[in-house]
């Protein structure tokens, strides 16, 4: 039996008082935790100020975690689903798979960075590790709307520009774009 197939099966109900919403959306992302899935959620319903717990499921005798352990966690931020899986040190979290947060200003910018990336890894061009390892790309919305510009000559000082910081800098992404 594989790893997913044998933590869903020792799965237990959640009881009414950790389930609050029984319908999620069509997808969902899963994420694999060795056993602090559960400090994840939380960490991320502290971060984003639309979020929230949307259910636990703990693992029965019948599964590979402890009796009345924590087997799933469910999540949502910004009005998007996840699970959290405590699924043991199988399998690690890579950049092959990251979550972007859309920002309007640097003061968000800076909020998500700062709050995202403590106890974690700062990449560059906007990326970093969570303490949890999970990686995320903090962007300005007004990166997103200058790459999709015709203006090729504009376009390429903006990604130059871009590809020079850690943190994104709405001031340094917008200067190089009115250079001439």
């Amino acid at each position: 039996m594989s790893a997913t197939n044998a933590a869903t099966a020792g799965a237990a109900s959640s009881s009414n008082s950790e389930r609050t919403e029984t319908r999620p959306q069509k997808i969902t992302t899963f994420l694999w935790f060795d056993n602090n899935a559960e400090e994840a959620a939380n960490f991320y319903v502290s971060v984003f100020k639309n979020a929230r717990i949307v259910g636990i499921s703990r693992y029965t005798e019948a599964g590979p975690g402890p009796k009345g352990s924590v087997m799933t966690v469910g999540f949502e931020l910004e009005g998007v689903r996840y699970t959290g899986l405590n699924g043991g040190p199988t399998f690690k979290f890579n950049e092959a798979m990251s979550l972007v947060v859309h920002c309007k200003n640097q003061e968000e910018v800076d909020y998500y960075w700062d709050k995202l990336s403590e106890g974690g890894q700062t990449i560059e061009c906007g990326w970093l590790k969570d303490k949890f390892g999970v990686a995320w790309q903090i962007v300005p919305e007004v990166l997103l709307e200058l790459i999709q510009d015709n203006d090729e000559a504009k376009v390429d000082r903006v990604m130059r520009a871009m590809m020079t910081m850690k943190k994104l800098e709405v001031k340094g992404i917008e200067d190089a774009a009115r250079e001439v």
